[in-house]
């Protein structure tokens, strides 16, 4: 018998029109369909009307659930991996099951989509040639302060995502281990409160104080960095 396939479906980032023909065609024709969070994928599956069973799957629960996987891949059924929002694996769960996967000769395809850091990327007016994603940053801030250090002094753009809780802490460590830096911070990216901010990293917290933003943190953040000289 042959062996069913896992797809990776990208899913919308925000707007819940930004999802492809193919992706949604996939999604209805699956048994079954790997989610980050089962209660956000419910709503882009009612929007679509897309019955799909939904199975919850994060890297904490891998080792529970990759037998039972791999058994209904055994049947020949073809399975999805969604994550909460944009392209899986992506700062999302779901490494570990396409490496293992992988490593069984099983067959993983891609479906492709929405991703916040290219999103963000095209629209920064950042140097797009050559650029460095490093996903989240640890939350220890000397930890946080080395890898700054150490990536902003490739040259290229950095790309991170920030919690609204931590952005502020993380653009003064920008302007800490800088001299010259283009920053820019895309929050809450194809949604009502979308904003693109760009700016030296201590003109953007001036404006985010200004705001009393700490006072009450929301949103999503991209941030980017186009460093132009690096302090010692």
């Amino acid at each position: 018998m042959e062996k069913g396939k896992l797809y990776i479906i990208a899913t919308p980032i925000g707007n819940l029109g930004d999802i492809t023909y193919r992706a949604v065609e996939i999604l209805k024709s699956l048994p079954f369909v790997l989610a980050e969070d089962t209660r956000e994928s419910i709503k882009l599956f009612n929007r679509y009307d897309i019955k799909t069973q939904l199975i919850s799957y994060r890297d904490q629960n891998h080792d529970r659930v990759i037998q039972k996987i791999k058994e209904k891949l055994d049947m020949g059924l073809n399975l999805g991996l969604i994550s909460d929002s944009g392209t899986p694996l992506i700062s999302d769960p779901g490494f570990k099951l396409v490496r293992e996967l992988r490593e069984l000769d099983y067959i993983v395809e891609s479906i492709p989509g929405p991703s916040a850091l290219i999103s963000a990327l095209s629209i920064s007016g950042l140097p797009t040639d050559k650029f460095l994603f490093i996903g989240f940053l640890p939350k220890s801030d000397s930890k946080r302060k080395k890898l700054l250090k150490k990536y902003l002094n490739i040259g290229d753009t950095v790309i991170l995502y920030e919690s609204p809780n931590r952005v502020v802490s993380l653009l003064e460590l920008i302007d800490e281990v800088t001299d010259e830096n283009r920053t820019v911070l895309a929050k809450d990216l194809t949604k009502v409160r979308e904003e693109v901010l760009m700016g030296e990293a201590i003109e953007l917290i001036s404006l985010l104080k200004g705001r009393e933003f700490e006072q009450h943190p929301h949103g999503e953040f991209v941030v980017l960095v186009s460093p132009t000289l690096k302090k010692e």
